[in-house]
């Protein structure tokens, strides 16, 4: 089990210091998805990178010794924190990131790696043989590695600080639904915002190709490794960071969405949000519609963690 543990005061630091470098992102209502209850979408596809993972990243980097950032950063990912690292690699002067992706990466998401600077290298079919491969080869370069999900203190306080917002914009929140990758953006807003208020639910969203979370939950074991079925949602895949799963109390409902409720997600947040959510980002959508009512809350509000959508998964979903 995780001996680091994560405290608030963690998300209070990381908070100002990210302050400095992005800004809050909008927390809107949706017209389409409100009824009898106010449903608000938390808009981390508006990030400069297009995803959350720039906080997790950027605190991380911020927080290194010169040492560490002469030796030149490294990532594994299946594409946002990729991006991110490569991001702040060049918004701060740095050496080009390395970043190690999964041979189903979208080219869309390595193409905006490598427009950041970045060398990518493709290793493994999966996620998982990605970690594996890549770990070996950042220890035997004696690169600085910025973990993705597993057990960083400092990406993960980084990643809290949605939550941070999300409380500071609109108080009456009281269910926050998140789609669950790692599990680092879910349980991290969880402990951000259940540190303000204790009654706020958290809602877990992940897919069926992937139940990860499920299982760990369920099964009280950690998944560090996951067998994934062909999915849309390559943010989602792949095994439970240790220190999420340390934090697995504070989610307080977990669901399994369909892969085909993400593409009309995804359709909808198109056609009549007028936003791009990628399959991930689009998850709390899909969760929202797939189950109703059966979601606690008059005030809900849905992260929508990204959106470096796929282009062909945008054409299929939008002619479907």
């Amino acid at each position: 089990m995780c001996t680091k543990k994560l405290k608030f005061e963690n998300i209070k630091d990381a908070k100002e210091r990210l302050s400095k470098y992005i800004k809050d992102t909008p927390l809107e209502k949706s017209v389409y998805l409100s009824d009898d209850r106010n449903v608000f979408l938390k808009l981390e596809c508006q990030q400069p990178i297009k995803a959350f993972k720039m906080r997790g990243a950027l605190n991380k980097i911020l927080s290194l010794t010169e040492k560490e950032r002469e030796k030149g950063v490294a990532a594994i990912s299946s594409g946002n924190h990729g991006i991110a690292v490569s991001y702040v690699s060049k918004m701060l002067g740095m050496k080009p990131a390395t970043v190690i992706v999964p041979e189903n990466t979208p080219d869309s998401k390595i193409e905006k790696m490598k427009a950041y600077g970045a060398n990518v290298l493709l290793m493994g079919t999966c996620f998982d043989e990605a970690y594996a491969k890549g770990i070996e080869y950042i220890h035997n370069n004696s690169f600085t590695y910025i973990d993705a999900w597993d057990k960083d203190v400092d990406v993960y306080a980084g990643q809290g600080t949605t939550g941070l917002e999300i409380m500071s914009q609109n108080p009456e929140v009281d269910t926050i639904i998140l789609p669950i990758g790692g599990g680092g953006l879910c349980t991290t807003t969880a402990l951000a915002a259940k540190s303000i208020n204790p009654d706020v639910k958290i809602v877990g969203v992940y897919s069926e190709c992937c139940p990860a979370w499920g299982r760990s939950v369920e099964e009280k074991h950690l998944y560090h490794e996951y067998p994934s079925g062909n999915s849309i949602c390559e943010a989602m895949v792949g095994g439970i960071g240790e220190l999420a799963f340390s934090m697995k109390e504070l989610v307080d409902i977990s669901l399994e969405v369909k892969e085909s409720m993400i593409k009309k997600a995804m359709a909808h947040a198109i056609l009549n949000e007028k936003i791009v959510a990628e399959a991930a980002g689009a998850a709390p959508i899909a969760a929202f519609m797939q189950y109703g009512k059966q979601i606690p809350g008059k005030n809900i509000a849905l992260v929508i963690s990204g959106g470096n959508a796929n282009n062909d998964v945008l054409r299929e979903v939008l002619n479907s």
